[in-house]
């Protein structure tokens, strides 16, 4: 590792900027990863631009390119059009930092639901549960009954189920199942962040697919196929960070264009539900291979790490065998609550409150943004996606004023995936 040191002319502040070591674009992307995950290198840093480190190094600026190609897929660093590539600070080689809001500053920044819209929660919720025992189904009859009933009124499959650790969690059980390292994703651009640094740990490299109000562009997401993808996950409605929704005409577009390739593992991620402010669709009828995730954690409360897969019978006895190895199977007590809770006529009748009052705040918000000639997009959730021409200062100057808001690039791909295209900042 190799530093070099400048005075900043307008404060004598000493800077240092990190320059990485190594004969071979392997070695270097090492050196990077070896700095991010020891903490000599932090997210945000910026990486030497190409000739310059390629001349510091005596190698080929197609090396160092290759290098931070790699780096880019890898999740590792992102491409900035004006300040050069910088390091994130996802996974495989550190966590992600927690974004801290300081006191007394409303926080924007999770999109967390609200705690007066989830339903009082006892467990066991009607009284004791039979233990699960070793033998026993790994999925609880009650919430079998229950989840099958509403994922069939939504016109999805349920004749095989499944229950996992949360809505991320059966993402990445699903993947897998399937997929290999190295074998290529696509997925909405802008995307869930969590999402993409799974991905990078899982060691997948993703393809971005637009976006617009409607979710996946159809066009993009065949482009995106047609360069090979494996997998590819959507968010049918409640799409973070943008609100995007399908209607019907926008999911059978999406079929259309997946049923030219019957092989690809199609993976719904419908993390918000009964509160999602938009009616469910479905892509996966017919197909081969599929997983619809229902997740409870947004609905009915963040500490309910559960979710329920529906699929096809291959895809969901791949998931419960390798569950059986490490896990075993998600708490009967879990399990239980969540069937006693969507049961309960008066959860759903909170839960459509709950999903009114997200659309009436999205619409105000929006309104009030509109007035003051900021566009602003959210057709659902709890998410609303705001262009801004500097996403830096906006989050800051906004920080100052006491509102604290997720900046935009978390959530970008094609600003850094290879062969992508750089739209406008976001926020």
């Amino acid at each position: 590792m190799v530093r070099q040191h400048a005075i900043d002319s307008s404060g004598g502040f000493e800077i240092s900027q990190f320059r990485p070591t190594g004969s071979s674009a392997s070695e270097v992307v090492a050196d990077v990863e070896a700095a991010v995950r020891e903490g000599r290198l932090q997210p945000g840093a910026a990486l030497p631009a190409v000739r310059t480190l390629a001349a510091d190094l005596g190698l080929s600026p197609a090396t160092i390119a290759s290098a931070y190609r790699e780096l880019r897929v890898k999740g590792v660093a992102r491409g900035h059009r004006r300040a050069g590539t910088r390091i994130t600070g996802a996974p495989p080689t550190a966590p992600r930092p927690p974004l801290v809001v300081p006191s007394g500053v409303r926080d924007l920044l999770v999109g967390a639901p609200d705690p007066e819209l989830l339903p009082p929660i006892s467990v066991p919720p009607t009284g004791p549960v039979s233990p699960r025992l070793y033998g026993d189904p790994p999925m609880s009859p009650a919430l079998a009954v229950e989840a099958a009933g509403r994922l069939g009124a939504d016109g999805i499959d349920s004749s095989h189920l499944a229950v996992v650790g949360g809505a991320l969690d059966g993402v990445e059980r699903v993947l897998g199942a399937w997929l290999r390292p190295g074998d290529h994703v696509a997925v909405e651009d802008p995307g869930y962040a969590p999402l993409l640094d799974l991905l990078a740990a899982m060691d997948m490299p993703v393809v971005p697919v637009a976006l617009d109000d409607f979710g996946a562009r159809p066009d993009s997401l065949a482009q995106a196929l047609a360069r090979g993808c494996a997998a590819a996950v959507f968010v049918p409605r409640a799409q973070n960070p943008t609100g995007a929704a399908w209607n019907q005409a926008r999911a059978e577009e999406l079929a259309a264009v997946l049923a030219a390739h019957p092989d690809v593992l199609v993976v719904e991620d419908d993390h918000a539900a009964e509160v999602a402010g938009a009616p469910a669709f479905t892509v996966t009828a017919g197909r081969r291979r599929w997983v619809t995730v229902r997740s409870a954690s947004k609905s009915l409360s963040p500490d309910l790490r559960l979710a329920v897969l529906a699929g096809d019978a291959v895809t969901i006895a791949r998931v419960e065998g390798r569950q059986a190895l490490g896990t075993g199977w998600v708490s009967y007590l879990l399990q239980e609550t969540v069937a006693a809770l969507w049961r309960d006529p008066a959860v759903g009748q909170l839960l459509a409150r709950a999903a009114a009052v997200y659309q009436r705040r999205r619409e105000i918000l929006i309104a009030e943004l509109a007035a003051r000639g900021i566009s602003a997009s959210g057709m659902s959730g709890l998410s609303v996606w705001i262009p801004v021409p500097d996403e830096l200062s906006v989050t800051s100057g906004l920080l100052g004023r006491g509102w604290a808001v997720a900046p935009g690039e978390r959530f970008r791909i094609a600003s850094w995936h290879p062969g992508g295209h750089r739209d406008d900042d976001r926020g």
